[in-house]
């Protein structure tokens, strides 16, 4: 794209296209809420495996929701326009279809100038993650997919959901 050319209105560019940091300083302090989801396939014995606590290098779910934890703090550090938030509230769980799917739904809370949906989307991705690399010795045909925003609240734009969306 030229210089002269008119830009999207995209936030994180600046008028000649240059990347940037928006300045939230002066937009008031809310409660925002996100919460993202995301699945990840595999065969019926590698989901009986974690279901047992039978996969060698520990429980599988725990170890998962923790690094969901850590990742939705961390998110800062991962994605380079995302500001460094306070967050008051991150809640991890995992969903069992019963047969070879498991569903990882985060749901983040903060009170501050700018949302959360990418740190529910980033804790997402490295939850099922986490599964993968801890039940990749029994099975590496796993499928991670379906990683979406569901819900978020708070801040100018107020709702937006999923399931509602046009």
């Amino acid at each position: 794209m030229a210089v002269d050319e008119p830009r999207p209105n995209l936030t994180h560019l600046d008028a000649s296209g240059r990347p940037r940091m928006v300045d939230v300083g002066e937009k008031p302090e809310t409660d925002r809420t996100a919460t993202a989801s995301g699945s990840i396939h595999m065969a019926a014995a590698t989901l009986r495996a974690v279901r047992s606590h039978a996969i060698a290098k520990g429980d599988v779910l725990a170890v998962a929701q923790t690094a969901a934890i850590m990742a939705a703090k961390r998110t800062w550090e991962l994605v380079p326009m995302c500001h460094p938030l306070l967050l008051s509230g991150i809640h991890a769980d995992f969903i069992d279809d019963g047969a070879t799917m498991l569903t990882l739904s985060v749901t983040v809370r903060t009170r501050g100038r700018t949302g959360v949906e990418m740190e529910a989307l980033t804790a997402v991705s490295v939850g099922l993650l986490t599964v993968y690399d801890m039940c990749k010795a029994i099975d590496r045909g796993m499928t991670i997919g379906n990683v979406r925003l569901d819900v978020k609240e708070g801040g100018q734009s107020g709702t937006w959901r999923r399931d509602a969306a046009p």
